[in-house]
């Protein structure tokens, strides 16, 4: 399967969005230091957080890496196919990007991506371009938008009480 739209990997560019798409941008605090920056990046990379979050995953691997097939199952019945289209693993900066394919109710691409700033603040930013592909998608219009909105500012609540959890504790 190809992905449905032609800007595959633009949610690497910072403010990118192609024409006809509607952008998201939602970022959440998710606390201080390395430790809460590990936990983050991993819960993100092998699909916890989502899980957590309350969606369904069915992955083609354990941990984000591009080409990897992921079905996303909202209320148990809406399927949603993707691709994972880029992964990033640095010392600050740990994330993936998602991309559409057919059969998914929106077209386009998410990213999520955990950092540490300079100040050791660990974010979570939720970016993403997408227009409806199905009736049903289009039907909702402006609140199809707003349940965008809603699941970004849900992951960045899962991955913060994720995150300050204590593996030892």
């Amino acid at each position: 399967m190809s992905f449905t739209y032609d800007d595959v990997g633009a949610t690497r560019e910072q403010g990118h969005c192609p024409p006809g798409f509607h952008s998201l941008h939602v970022r959440t605090r998710l606390g201080e230091g390395e430790p809460v920056f590990r936990r983050a990046a991993e819960a993100l990379l092998t699909w916890r957080m989502h899980r957590a979050v309350g969606v369904g995953i069915d992955a083609g691997a354990d941990r984000a890496a591009p080409g990897v097939d992921v079905t996303v199952t909202l209320a148990g019945m809406v399927k949603a196919p993707c691709r994972v289209v880029w992964t990033v693993e640095e010392h600050r900066r740990a994330g993936w990007a998602y991309g559409t394919l057919p059969g998914h109710p929106e077209c386009g691409e998410e990213a999520f991506v955990v950092d540490r700033t300079g100040d050791g603040t660990v974010w979570l930013t939720v970016t993403a371009f997408s227009r409806p592909a199905k009736w049903y998608s289009r039907a909702g219009g402006a609140a199809t938008r707003g349940l965008q909105h809603a699941y970004a500012r849900r992951c960045g609540a899962v991955l913060r009480r994720l995150s300050a959890e204590d593996p030892a504790g």
